[in-house]
């Protein structure tokens, strides 16, 4: 009989609060009117909406740290592991499709789009599952700077401008019209979870690896100064590599996994160590049960024509008025929030969980 891994409440709050935040920023109710701090910056920069998918990949490492080594080490077999991991992948990413295609047809958008959040997940968590079964720390870092650097080596070349990048160069050859935005003019098009972007996504979800590594062992003091060596390399380096989500740069994924460090070492303290409420747990442990429920929730209302008329009785109609057109918005997103927190909640209490 293998050992249970043990579960830290701090990982499934602070994935559940992710998971809440790309709610949030996912659904306004006017896309017109959304405070700055909720958009992904435009281009070159980041917003602490940039943080939210970076966040999510940093803990499904960190999960792949507490879950799948700890039952190597226990002895189940890695062959088994392995492929218990990547056909738990497999329907990450066809869920992710079947996602997009629910989109495209009910929504009647150009094209269909193969890449997307889901799909990402799904290949990240395949590679470093397979990765972290067979590779030793010492050999995962080098496959970490391998990435960061060999990304940073390919993309400089062609410069980091949107559509003649080398990463939306290959997309478009590859992909095109399929893509998240086509400029039909040009003839080239731009995904921010497309095919070579993805390198340096791995190495994000390599690092929470590490640091999930660290948290087993008790490390806290690793976590933090990892989270801090990490955050600062990533800003240093956004000098001459631009921090850049929809690029993926490794600049940005340096950044951005020193910030989700630091917020892991901060949700350990409090809520491992000082037994504060694990805020967030809900969407935590049924995180694939509130993205794609709330997305098919989403396309269905927006295909039915409701959207519309709910936002504006519900909100914009009173609040507008006497707020201004921001915080109606903001209101939706909210209660749209609070709407899959029920959900969740009731998911939990019935012991109903979504297990991918």
């Amino acid at each position: 009989m293998t050992a249970v891994p043990a579960r830290f409440a701090s990982v499934d709050a602070l994935r559940g609060l992710t998971v809440a935040a790309m709610l949030l920023v996912n659904t306004p109710g006017d896309w017109s009117h959304v405070y700055a701090p909720l958009l992904h910056a435009e281009w070159h920069g980041v917003t602490p909406t940039d943080l939210v998918f970076p966040f999510f990949l940093f803990i499904v490492g960190v999960s792949v740290a507490l879950g799948v080594v700890p039952r190597m080490e226990a002895g189940v077999p890695p062959a088994v592991l392995r492929r218990a991991v990547l056909w738990r992948a497999a329907k990450i990413i066809a869920l992710g499709l079947a996602l997009h295609l629910l989109a495209f047809l009910l929504l009647d958008r150009p094209s269909f789009r193969p890449w997307g959040v889901l799909q990402r997940i799904g290949l990240c968590f395949a590679i470093v599952g397979v990765v972290a079964l067979y590779v030793t720390p010492r050999m995962q870092w080098g496959l970490i700077v391998a990435l960061l650097l060999g990304y940073w080596v390919l993309m400089a070349p062609w410069g980091y401008a949107p559509y003649t990048n080398l990463a939306a160069r290959i997309d478009t050859v590859l992909f095109a019209p399929w893509l998240y935005q086509w400029n039909a003019a040009l003839g080239r098009g731009q995904d921010p979870e497309g095919l070579l972007s993805t390198l340096p996504a791995i190495a994000t979800t390599l690092l929470g690896v590490r640091a999930g590594a660290w948290l087993r062992a008790g490390d806290l003091r690793a976590v933090l100064g990892g989270g801090a060596a990490s955050l600062l390399l990533g800003l240093l380096w956004g000098q001459a590599m631009p921090l850049n989500k929809a690029l993926w740069t490794s600049s940005y994924a340096l950044f951005t996994a020193g910030c989700a460090m630091l917020a892991l070492a901060a949700a350990h303290v409090l809520v491992d160590r000082r037994g504060w409420p694990a805020i967030g747990r809900r969407f935590g442990i049924n995180a694939i049960a509130a993205y794609v429920g709330a997305a098919v929730m989403t396309y269905l209302v927006l295909a039915a024509g409701w959207m519309a008329p709910i936002y504006g009785i519900g909100f914009a109609g009173w609040m507008a008025p006497r707020f201004g057109p921001y915080l109606p918005s903001l209101a939706f997103a909210v209660a749209f929030v609070a709407l899959w927190w029920c959900v969740v909640w009731g998911m939990d209490r019935r012991r109903w969980y979504l297990k991918v």
